[in-house]
């Protein structure tokens, strides 16, 4: 039996178990937890882990196995947001001692960003060969989903696929303990994830007010199975993360390409490689039953699994290994956490403090991005510290090169 590691919060509804022992876990994170906790068709109790912090529709760093029903809010609008990894067979020494070009090189390569109007900076003009034969292994599920909901047809999708999107999506270049190089991306299901998500937590909260069900929140609006919309919207959401899968490897590949332009020395990629979600549903087997496991923000870390935790821009990053631990649902944090909001983060770090932060970093140190700056999130060596019965650090790696979206 796995030592726990965890705290019990227990008001009303099942058990909340919580991996929060040194780092802080904000009041109204707490109580976001409690109102999911009361829901009638959690399976058993909800799982926390240290990066927690307040969500738009559920609680960031939550684990939450449902039988019979399932919250849309809970996997929010960045359906299968997650992180790719890749070593290669380079060291720090190959890289070149200037870094700029590199990152200019990773930034024309993969869109990222967003601008308002036709010509969206953040989207495909014209979709690269690779995106269109990525598009083809999704083109169907696609229009089984637009059958039923034509609405999503209007949505950015081919023209997302392999593009990075904004705020704490990155493209990373790392050197681990060993000084090898490694590429690191972070980004989900873009456009028409964010569509989908949207679409079915306003179809869940219709049928709550339809079938007059009060709820402490109304994020925690929910599709029961055999509803309506049920079936269409487990399909939906597997779709997405397919695709949210297919966008990062696309990326990944891009990566490759523009670092290999500048980067003198022939290499190899992907000696090891790790492909992972962090916001999605997945169906598991826990505790005797078949359940709906919802991941928002958590990563999954069976025993002997690999994932990938980030630390903020500037932070460490680590490749871990899963413990199996059966008390988070084979769970561990998905990052650092945020203890500021984006606003707040503005107000109070200053770009001086930003470029201090990320001064070992090629990368921006502009106004737009002191959201994403270190002191913004959770120090990741707390983080990474109360979850060490949940997962095993294999690699730990630190930034040389960030591309923000």
């Amino acid at each position: 039996m796995a030592s726990s590691n965890y705290n019990v919060i227990q008001e009303g509804g099942v058990p909340i178990k919580a991996w929060t022992r040194g780092v802080p876990l904000e009041d109204e994170a707490r109580q976001q937890l409690i109102n999911m906790s009361k829901l009638p068709f959690i399976h058993k109790w909800i799982s926390v882990m240290p990066d927690v912090h307040l969500g738009k529709g559920a609680t960031v760093g939550s684990v939450v196995p449902t039988v019979g029903a399932i919250v849309p809010a809970a996997v929010g609008v960045d359906i299968g947001c997650g992180m790719i990894a890749a070593r290669t067979s380079l060291v720090a020494s190959d890289l070149p001692d200037d870094l700029a070009p590199l990152r200019s090189a990773i930034e024309k390569a993969v869109p990222h960003g967003r601008t308002v109007g036709p010509r969206d900076k953040g989207a495909w003009a014209n979709p690269p060969t690779r995106a269109v034969e990525g598009w083809s292994t999704l083109a169907e599920g696609f229009r089984r989903i637009v059958e039923k909901h034509p609405k999503l047809a209007r949505s950015n999708n081919l023209n997302h696929l392999g593009t990075l999107g904004t705020g704490n999506h990155f493209v990373e270049v790392c050197l681990d303990e060993e000084q090898r190089v490694w590429f690191m991306l972070h980004s989900g299901s873009r456009g028409v994830g964010n569509a989908i998500g949207t679409h079915f937590i306003e179809l869940a909260k219709q049928d709550m007010r339809r079938w007059m069900i009060n709820l402490p929140d109304q994020d925690l609006a929910y599709l029961p199975e055999g509803s309506e919309h049920f079936a269409d919207y487990v399909h939906a959401v597997e779709w997405a993360q397919q695709f949210a899968r297919t966008n990062r490897a696309i990326m990944m590949e891009h990566v490759v390409q523009a670092a290999r332009k500048v980067i003198a020395k022939p290499f190899e990629v992907a000696t090891e490689a790790v492909n992972c979600h962090h916001n999605y549903v997945n169906r598991e087997h826990h505790y005797g039953k078949d359940v709906l496991v919802t991941r928002k923000g958590a990563v999954s870390a069976r025993q002997g699994e690999m994932g990938i935790i980030p630390g903020s821009m500037g932070a460490k990053s680590f490749i871990v290994r899963g413990l199996g631990h059966a008390e988070s649902f084979h769970s561990c944090s998905h990052g650092a956490g945020r203890v500021m909001s984006r606003t707040e983060a503005k107000r109070r770090i200053s770009l001086e403090d930003h470029r201090k932060a990320t001064a070992h970093v090629e990368c921006r140190k502009d106004a737009d991005v002191v959201d994403e700056s270190p002191a913004a999130y959770k120090p990741i060596d707390a983080v990474m510290a109360a979850q060490s019965d949940l997962v095993e650090i294999v690699h730990t790696l630190r930034q040389v090169v960030c591309v923000k979206g």
